[in-house]
């Protein structure tokens, strides 16, 4: 009865529509020995390339026996049109201060030079 089903894959935007993704069926064959027993199976879907930031939602997988669903906990994917990029300002603050600090030094230079004269 249970070795008979199909995993359904499908995604849920940020409007509350659903979308179908891909689906299989399958058929395991159960060895000798080992009906009456509780088994896991993992199955793998990749979602090779999102499109645009619209592909951003909950990601679902659902498997469907004779009279049975059971539905995952679904995985929250956010799509961004250019990626990570992480804002790093180091390079700047350390220009300025060198910079500043340069300007503080020449400056105070002269001015000995100057009160010396």
């Amino acid at each position: 009865k249970y070795t008979k089903f199909s995993i359904f894959y499908y995604w849920i935007n940020s409007l509350g529509q659903k979308t179908f993704i891909y689906s299989r069926s399958e058929n395991v064959i159960i060895p000798s020995g080992k009906e009456n027993t509780t088994a896991t199976l993992s199955y793998d879907h990749r979602i090779v390339s999102l499109e645009n930031t619209a592909s951003t939602g909950t990601y679902y997988c659902k498997v469907i026996w004779n009279d049975i669903q059971k539905m995952g906990n679904g995985v929250f994917v956010l799509a961004r049109g250019t990626g990570y990029v992480e804002t790093s300002y180091g390079w700047e603050i350390l220009s300025t201060l060198t910079g500043l600090l340069a300007a503080l030094s020449i400056t105070a230079t002269a001015l000995l030079l100057w009160k010396r004269k």
